[in-house]
Order: structure tokens, then sequence, then C-alpha cells
């Protein structure tokens, strides 16, 4: 059999939700990492249902053709790029609210369903869904399962994970199964759901997802924002924060390249130079009274200036600040964004080994931090010039320079000195595969790679990622 035949197939089978186009099978092969594949897929399905989906996997099946699950393609891994022959199989397109149960809160949802969509449909009852990346407004709620996506709320709401009760997946044999349950508690079996969130389209495609809700705090909420002489009294401010046993909803905290460039998009000007930013949000009934213990620890802290307002405007303002930060840097030459995690007693020194790498290799690495559980995001500016024209790469390394990657390199092994992760949201993808012996070692390598044998054992699912 050939891929031709298999195209001829699906076809038949899917009609017009089977694209060859060349102009959109081109678009497959890099997602926001900037990261392209070496070669395209010999199609694409736009699925809109479970049978469009199981019928896609059996075909790629019998044919030997592997597949490429995508939702929005909003990945930061390379984790959706196509693979050269496969199958790109899209779940974008199955983007319904398939219920909404205020009683046992939660939500059955399709994964195509845009993350900030299902909020905005729970508002009107008093509830939100909690998951909330950066990207929460183009990204799917497939994709963010299949990494596992945080957020800025995630240090008091919780990661993907905590808020999937039970999964609906295609096997790679095109068999469906439905994991989990419907009730807040069960420990029948293993927790494959817990298996499934995070596997980057590696042992199935995820087709439903019955997901926490959570009501919206009562009360106001209340923005504080406070500028700090360097990141390392900022970072540890942060800790002091937590040692405070104060919980904020939101920390993030930006160093001073990072609001040097905002400062300078926006036109405001930091509290002095080489200042870092430090954002915090506090929400529920004991939000002013947190607002108010949090001030004074930073002050403490040795905050050159902290404001603190519960008008929705003047939050949003102090807000616009920490969300500028990727504007601020398209002027300098594409971006390699990257993702780290340590414990947060160790943020600051995770800070200094930062800016110690990026003297040393002669590389600007700006980088902001969900700073309330320590998941930092450097981000590595290849200046025009001297990276590809089509972006991060064609392959893992080309069109990112040597010094960049070897900067790369040591920021990820200072991580996992300092007892962090390599990925704490975006997911190991292409991008990190070189790396992931370093943290798992060999036998849990392995172990891991067993798992994958057990549930894909022709290796026909997402090849080339993770593993």
């Amino acid at each position: 059999m050939t891929s031709s035949e298999a195209v001829a197939e699906l076809h038949a089978a899917l009609g017009d939700r089977v694209s060859t186009d060349p102009a959109v099978l081109e678009r497959l092969r890099t997602d926001k990492s900037g990261w392209w594949s070496e070669g395209g897929a010999i199609a694409f399905v736009d699925a809109l249902t479970v049978d469009d989906v199981q019928t896609a996997v059996r075909i790629a099946a019998r044919h030997g053709i592997p597949i490429v699950p995508r939702g929005a393609g909003t990945g930061l891994a390379g984790g959706s790029t196509s693979t050269p022959g496969s199958i790109v199989l899209g779940v974008a397109s199955m983007n319904r609210i398939l219920e909404i149960s205020l009683e046992d809160e939660l939500a059955v949802v399709e994964p195509g369903v845009i993350n900030q969509h299902l909020s905005d449909a729970l508002a009107p009852y008093g509830y939100v869904f909690s998951p909330d990346p950066a990207s929460k407004a183009i990204s799917s709620i497939g994709g963010n399962i299949a990494t596992n996506a945080g957020g800025l709320l995630c240090a008091k709401y919780g990661v993907t994970r905590e808020a999937v009760l039970g999964l609906s997946v295609v096997l790679a044999d095109g068999s469906l199964i439905h994991t989990g349950r419907r009730t807040s508690k069960g420990v029948t079996g293993y927790d494959l759901t817990a298996l499934l969130t995070g596997s980057e389209g590696t042992l199935g495609v995820i087709v439903a997802a019955t997901v926490r809700i959570r009501p919206i705090p009562g009360g106001a909420v209340h923005t504080i924002g406070a500028f700090f002489a360097d990141v390392t009294t900022a970072a540890a401010a942060c800790t002091a924060v937590t040692a405070a046993r104060i919980r904020p909803a939101l920390m993030e905290l930006m160093d001073p390249l990072s609001v040097e460039a905002v400062a300078r998009l926006l036109g405001e000007t930091p509290a002095a130079p080489g200042a870092t930013y430090l954002l915090l949000q506090t929400d529920g009934p004991g939000a002013a009274a947190e607002a108010e213990a949090i001030g004074a620890v930073l002050t403490a802290a040795g905050a050159l200036e902290v404001r603190s307002t519960e008008d929705p405007v003047e939050g949003e303002r102090l807000l616009q600040f920490r969300r500028s930060m990727h504007p601020a840097f398209a002027d300098r030459g594409e971006m390699l964004i990257e993702d780290i995690c340590v414990p947060r007693s160790q943020l600051a020194a995770m800070f200094a080994e930062i800016e110690r790498i990026g003297a040393e290799y002669d590389v600007l690495i700006p980088t902001i931090a969900h700073a309330g559980d320590g998941n930092l995001h450097p981000n590595f500016i290849l200046p025009a010039g001297e990276g590809g024209v089509t972006g991060v790469g064609t392959t893992e390394a080309d069109a990112v320079p040597d010094r960049v990657w070897a900067a790369a390199d040591e920021v990820f092994r200072a991580g996992m000195r300092l007892g962090g992760t390599l990925t704490g949201e975006h997911g190991v993808g292409v991008l990190k595969r070189r790396w992931l012996g370093a943290e798992l070692g060999d036998e849990q390598l392995r172990l891991q790679q067993g798992i994958k044998a057990v549930f894909d054992p022709r290796g026909l699912m997402n090849p080339g990622k993770v593993f």
C-alpha cells in the first residue's frame, strides 16, 4: 500500500474534510515555537466528529502512516508540527461545549474549544475554567490538556491536570476509550486520565474532556505592582510572600531586560534603572487584607515602589505592563521562548544563573516568571541575521546560532541542578528531546518508552515528539 492509496481512502471516507493543498500542508510544518519540520504531511484531516477521528486513525493504521494530532497550533515546543509523510489530524473544528453542570461543577467539551470561550460561557453562571495559559484567548482545551498547560493563576488554582476529571481518547488502532469519571473522587485502577494529560499526542487523540469548573470568587480583585532594584531581591520578595502564608491568585516577575523593553514600548518610566517588576493579584473575601499584607511584605523586602488598587481599570493598566513583554521585543529579532520550573525557594538563584549565562554567551535572555510556582520563561533573542528567515529553525538546530543553544543548554542544566525541571507547561515536543534523559535518567526513560509502546506498539502516534 502507498501513501497515495491512503489519501484516496481518506477522500472517499471523509470527502472535503481532507486537504492536500500544498499551502495548507506547509502551514502545518510549524507552530508558535517557530520550529519548522523537515518535511510536510501527505494530508490534513479537519475532523468534525469522533467518527471522523476514528476513520482517519484506522486508515492511517492500515497503511502504517504516522498520525499527528493538532489543535489550534499555538504550542511552543514543536509538538504539533507535521512529521514528514504523516497525516495531520486536526481537531480544532471539534469545538462544541457539550454540557455544563453547575450541580456537579463540571463541563464536558470537545478538544477544539478555545480556553477563554469556555470561561466566557460559564461567566453568566458565576463560574470559570481555572487553567489560564497566557495563550488562553487562542489556545484550545485539547492542546492545554496535551501539554498540561499552566498559566498565571495556577499557583492558587492548579494546572490543567488538576482540572481534568475524564477523557475520551481515540487510540492508535482507532478504538475509543473513556477514562476517569464525573465524581470528585475515584481510585479504580490506574489513573489513565492523569497519564494522558501532558502526553503531547503520543498515546492517543483526545476527542472530549470532562473538566472541573469553579465559582468565581466574590469581592473585589486587588492588583499590586511593585518595582525592585534587581531581580534577585524581587525573587526573594516572592519567597517572602509565600513564607508569610499568603497565596495570591497571581504573582508574576519580570527581569530588568523585560522591564526596560516594555517601559520603552509603553512610554513609561521604571522606578529606577535596571529595575525589576513584580505583579500580584488577590481575590476572594480576604482580598483586601491579603493585598495590604503583601504590600507590607514587599516594602520590608526592599521594594522601591508599591502600587495597589481595587479599581479594575487601574488594575488592567498594571497587568498591561506584564502582557506587553513579547510585543516589546518584536523589533529585536526572532525569539526562542523557553520554559523551566524550579522550586520556589530557588527562584532567586535561577534568575542569577540566567543573568550569568546571558553575559557569558553574549545572548540577551529577557526572563519572566510565574513566580507563585517557580515557573520561568527565559526568552533567547536571536538577532536579525543570525536566525533563520523562516523562524527558529527547519530542524532542531538549524537557524539557531550555536552560542544560543549552548546558553540554553546551560540554563536547562542549571534549572535541573537547582532541583527543577526542563518544562513546566510547554511540553517537550521536539525542542527538548535532547535533554529528556538528563532529567529522567535511563531507567525512567526506558519505563516511559515502554508505556508509549503499550498504547502505540507501531510508533505511529506523533512520532519524533518527546522520545
